[in-house]
C-alpha cells in the first residue's frame, strides 16, 4: 500500500504524446468469433444477407469490438498483438494494477472490411486516496480509431486504469 505517491512533472511530460498508428483489422471471421464468443445470436453478426437487409454494409462489428489488431513479429506485443511500444510509459513503481472501465464512442459505423488505425495517447493522470489501497493513480487513455477506407474517425474509446 502506497502512503506517499506524487505525479513527476516526467509523467505530466508523458500526457498528450501521441503512440504510433496501429492497424487493426475488421473482418467477417473475426466479427462472427467475437459474437459467437460474447454470446451474441443476432443473425446481423453472422450472415451478410441479412445484415445488408438490415441497413449495414456488411457483417457490423459488435459493441466494444473494434478489430484485430495486425501481428508483425518483432513489432508487436507478444501479449495483445499491437505495437510493443505504445507510446511512453509511465515509470510510477505502483505495483498494483485495477482495470478502470473503458467508455466507447462510436462515430461512424463499422463492418467486415474495414481497416482501422489506431492512436493511443494518455489524457489525465490523477492520484487519489483509499482507505483499502492507500495512495493510487489514476490514468485516463483515449485511443483513436480512424476508418481507412472513409478517412473519418470511426471511434473513440476512453479507458481508465488504476495503480496502487
Amino acid at each position: 500500500m502506497a502512503e506517499q505517491f506524487e505525479i513527476t512533472d516526467e509523467m505530466r511530460e508523458a500526457i498528450g504524446v501521441e503512440s504510433p498508428p496501429w492497424v487493426y483489422e475488421v473482418t467477417t471471421t473475426s466479427v462472427r468469433a467475437f459474437a459467437r464468443g460474447v454470446g451474441y445470436t443476432d443473425p446481423v453478426y453472422f450472415d451478410v444477407e441479412a445484415a445488408q437487409k438490415a441497413g449495414y454494409r456488411s457483417l457490423p462489428a459488435p459493441p466494444t469490438y473494434l478489430g484485430t489488431p495486425v501481428f508483425i513479429p518483432g513489432q508487436s506485443s507478444d501479449t495483445f498483438s499491437g505495437p510493443a511500444q505504445g507510446g511512453p510509459s509511465l515509470q510510477h513503481g505502483l505495483k498494483g494494477l485495477l482495470d478502470g472501465g473503458t467508455e466507447t464512442e462510436y462515430l461512424e459505423q463499422i463492418c467486415a472490411g474495414d481497416t482501422l488505425v489506431s492512436t493511443s495517447k494518455i489524457v489525465d493522470l490523477q492520484v487519489r486516496e483509499s482507505r483499502s489501497l492507500g495512495k493510487m493513480l489514476i490514468t485516463t487513455s483515449q485511443a483513436t480509431y480512424t476508418n481507412q477506407q472513409t478517412g473519418k474517425v470511426a471511434a473513440i474509446q476512453r479507458s481508465q486504469a488504476i495503480f496502487y
